[in-house]
């Protein structure tokens, strides 16, 4: 729970959201960021991100004479609780959430915002601020309103406010008496069909129930339920229904460290960490989110197999990068950037990550079987994995000013002719379980000689090199290599010594194109206590992983890095890659349900 006294911003922030929009709320219930009509759209809530030509980009129940705040989310859901207090005995409650529930075989899940404010002790007064800008904070827009709504006529998308609150109250910011209970809805310009209050009402219960019905369905560790739970549903919120696409995170920019200019936009599929949702979400039996991204991934991957790292949630396959003046940045630290140069890179692993993501559909019984066409389909995929195995790319760390052989890269590109073997195996294909076992074995056996350095006794980050880099962790879980493989143990041990600093990880340390990183990875860190555990070292794993879970935010959400003091979060939020961690490693270290019973 959130207790909060200053008015700084930062990263403890609340994901509210529906597989159509997502938004972000600070502690004292302030809507401080969200894009429409999706994920990508324009920032109408961009004070995250400190506008500099005008005032607003926010969404605010602001309480006179507050003095504190707490904030928790119901209890297995989205929907968003946050109590402010002022200094004179009065408290108000905001509940805040986007609908979503099934209906007529399809779910309900419009670009909208709901809020319901009532007052629970004293006399509390409170204004109403409702300030979206537009063209990423660049322009206000035009307002228009009349009985009981107001129009924002943001480019491309018009906004209307239905509420119960008095238009005027609403329109200029003045303070009232909060006696009695309100409802906002903040949405398209469409008329609500019944009153405010009720449809308010009834879709706070729907959504409870379908997010409580979602998570019913988990196949949830005996320990730590809470934090996987949290991260199980930030997941959810991140894949964009429309397409099947999962973004890295909801924001853009929020740098990976104080006053650096590693500042990315996030806001796009890469299908790489979406892979890896996939991959945690179906450990936790949630196998529609692997279904849908298989459906989005047909939409982008051309015939010949070929495939970009990152696309738009729409498809797009340019994504242009540029710098956005209009917004000074997180805490003024810009620059901010719309758009990710990444699409133009060669990150040769994003085949294995396809490959992997489709193998649970061939084996599990639950789901519409693959079949040999479908397998044909995912053939290609492996073909280009062949075809690059020992080819230069940028890497998983996305390097933008040196290409070389990754091990992860290379270690991912047998991944997939070793799953297609396998599959091939179970559709009773003998051609093809010869034709890709003799490539996974070609490929293991080249890569094990020039990604194992003799001289210093474990992988290293690319083949014939000499640095170490925290994929390295990963080879176990993959299947590359055994994990009581001596190579691996020294593996983990030596980035035990190399990267980890405190209780955290670097990605690596070696400087790149910006200098030398500062902050952990988090992802990493879950990586090494996952590889911990896997080499026996069970009750270290465990401690390391329980101080970690300290470092969530209060609502039990992570961004991309920790700062390796104090702790505090950077970089784009909340991070799939983060929970995804969380996720496995949990699975990992938790006693099994026999103890429960």
């Amino acid at each position: 729970m959130i207790h909060a006294a200053n008015t700084q911003s930062s990263l403890d922030l609340g994901l509210i959201g529906n597989g159509a929009i997502a938004a972000l709320v600070d502690a004292r219930g302030r809507i401080v960021w969200g894009c429409v009509p999706a994920f990508d759209g324009d920032p109408i809530f961009c004070a995250l991100l400190s506008p500099r030509l005008h005032e607003g980009g926010d969404y605010a129940i602001e309480l006179e004479d507050m003095v504190s705040s707490e904030q928790e989310y119901l209890a297995n859901t989205a929907v968003l609780r946050t109590v402010l207090r002022d200094g004179h005995g009065g408290v108000v409650e905001i509940t805040d959430f986007a609908p979503r529930w099934q209906q007529h075989d399809r779910f309900y899940r419009p670009v909208m915002l709901l809020r319901r404010v009532r007052p629970i002790e004293g006399l509390p007064r409170i204004r109403v601020v409702l300030r979206p800008l537009s063209e990423y904070g660049a322009s206000k827009p035009e307002i228009t309103w009349g009985s009981n709504h107001i129009r924002y006529l943001v480019p491309g998308f018009i906004l209307r406010l239905t509420s119960d609150v008095p238009v005027r109250m609403v329109r200029e910011g003045l303070p009232f008496l909060l006696n009695r209970e309100l409802h906002l809805v903040l949405g398209p310009d469409e008329t609500l069909t019944q009153p405010v209050s009720s449809f308010v009402r009834q879709s706070e219960e729907k959504t409870i129930g379908y997010w409580r019905e979602w998570v019913r369905n988990l196949s949830i560790p005996l320990e730590w339920q809470d934090p996987v739970i949290r991260s199980a549903i930030t997941l959810k919120l991140s894949q964009y229904d429309e397409t099947g696409a999962i973004v890295a995170a909801i924001t853009t920019s929020i740098p990976e460290a104080a006053n650096t200019v590693r500042n990315w936009d996030y806001r796009f599929c890469w299908l790489r960490d979406s892979a890896f949702v996939v991959r945690a979400l179906n450990r936790l039996g949630a196998t529609r989110t692997m279904e849908e991204y298989l459906r989005y991934v047909a939409n982008v991957a051309s015939a010949e197999g070929v495939l970009q790292p990152l696309y738009g949630i729409g498809f797009e396959k340019e994504l242009a990068e540029e710098e956005v003046s209009s917004l000074a940045g997180y805490r003024g630290m810009g620059p901010v950037r719309r758009g990710n140069l990444a699409w133009l890179q060669q990150q040769h692993d994003v085949y294995g990550s396809v490959v992997l993501a489709a193998t649970q559909l061939f084996f599990d019984q639950r789901l519409l079987r693959g079949d040999a066409a479908i397998f044909s389909r995912v053939e290609p995929l492996g073909e280009r994995a062949y075809a690059l195995h020992v080819q230069p790319d940028a890497g998983l760390w996305e390097f933008r000013g040196r290409a070389e052989v990754h091990t992860y890269s290379s270690v991912m590109c047998w991944a997939a002719c070793d799953r297609l073997a396998k599959i091939a195996v179970h559709l009773k294909l003998p051609d093809r379980v010869k034709h890709w076992r003799n490539r996974a074995d070609e490929m293991h056996a080249r890569i094990i000689e020039h990604a194992y350095n003799e001289e210093l006794g474990h992988f290293v980050e690319a083949l014939d090199g000499n640095r170490l880099d925290a994929s390295l962790l990963l080879l176990a879980d993959l299947g590359f290599v055994k994990p009581d493989d001596p190579r691996f143990v020294r593996t983990v041990e030596a980035i035990g010594l190399g990267l980890k600093r405190g209780d955290a990880l670097f990605r690596y340390v070696a400087p790149d194109d910006f200098g030398s990183p500062e902050t952990s990875f988090t992802i990493c860190t879950f990586w090494y206590i996952d590889a911990l555990a896997t080499i026996g070292r069970q009750e270290e794993a465990r401690s390391l992983f329980e101080r970690i879970l300290k470092r969530r935010n209060p609502l039990g959400l992570l961004s991309e890095d920790l700062e390796f003091g104090e702790g505090e979060g950077w970089g784009n939020f909340p991070q799939t890659y983060s929970h995804v961690g969380l996720i496995n490693a949990a699975m990992r270290l938790s006693r099994p349900w026999q103890d429960a019973t």
